[in-house]
């Protein structure tokens, strides 16, 4: 069974993960930093962006994919998967922008607020699938 919105949205995931990735190597070069951060605004905010997109990827596509295969609606899943790629893209954005001291970005708050209602969205219409085919 094909799954094109998962698909999709795992393929941009694993793009930004690579960008990411590279971004991190690359300031721990400029450093010479094995491990650790430094203390370096440009490698905590690359390390940063890549784990935090490391860290809700993976279950945001495993709960897209297993609605995807019980048929939930697709225009919705679309919405739901462009909503999480646009919130990690302002995330990564807002993790590069330099910001008042305790004021995020608001690329970092768009990001935030997108992952975590696209989380909340998909976890609760996964239980709702869930009851309503009495598994």
């Amino acid at each position: 069974m094909p799954l094109p919105v998962t698909a999709f949205v795992a393929a941009v995931c694993a793009l930004l993960l690579l960008v990411t990735a590279i971004d991190t190597v690359r300031q721990r070069l400029r450093l010479k930093a094995a491990f650790g951060d430094h203390g370096d605004p440009k490698l905590i905010s690359a390390s940063r962006a890549h784990g935090n997109l490391a860290e809700y990827a993976p279950i945001t596509i495993i709960l897209l994919g297993l609605l995807e295969t019980v048929r939930a609606n697709h225009l919705a899943l679309m919405a739901l998967g462009a909503i999480f790629l646009i919130g990690r893209v302002a995330h990564v954005i807002g993790l590069y922008t330099p910001s008042e001291p305790g004021k995020a970005p608001l690329g970092r708050q768009v990001g935030v607020v997108a992952t975590f209602g696209t989380l909340a969205a998909l976890s609760l219409w996964t239980l709702w699938m869930l009851a309503m085919l009495n598994l």
